[in-house]
């Protein structure tokens, strides 16, 4: 699960568990069971990314191939796993699209996905609406995730 800057992370997590960057004698399976991305930054990508993200995770000039390895839509797969999303249509930090065009990612690839957009509430918007987790807890339950 991750917000915002952290969508990102619990995004990479998701689609980046096929190569271990770090020692894994053991063979552990890196694939989470699912993600929750909240307003998440998801791509790295010029004409979309949250520049203070970008410079963050990526650094002030990464390479185009630095940009495409961490869009993390161009990341998707079928093996991604289930997805629940949600995010502002107004948010004025990280635009909406990035879970919109995660999501067409996601749906296209046959991945389970639900999103829930709020039409207004700009970035961190989840702190005014209250009852927001209740079709989250829904969705979990659902897949029988809790």
């Amino acid at each position: 699960m991750g917000f915002s800057a952290g969508g990102h992370l619990a995004s990479t997590a998701a689609t980046h568990f096929e190569k271990s960057y770090i020692e894994n004698p053991q063979n552990t399976n890196l694939r989470p069971d699912f993600q929750i991305l909240v307003y998440p930054v998801i791509t790295m990508q010029d004409a979309l990314t949250h520049g203070g993200s970008r410079d963050a995770l990526i650094g002030k000039t990464p390479s185009q191939e630095d940009k495409d390895l961490f869009s993390n839509e161009l990341q998707v797969k079928a093996n991604t796993p289930i997805t629940w999303l949600t995010h502002a249509a107004d948010d004025k930090v990280v635009d909406v699209d990035n879970s919109i065009q995660y999501f067409e990612k996601l749906r296209k690839n046959k991945v389970e996905v639900e999103m829930h957009v709020y039409p207004k509430g700009d970035h961190g918007f989840i702190f005014r609406y209250k009852g927001w987790t209740d079709p989250l807890f829904d969705w979990m339950k659902r897949n029988n995730l809790l």
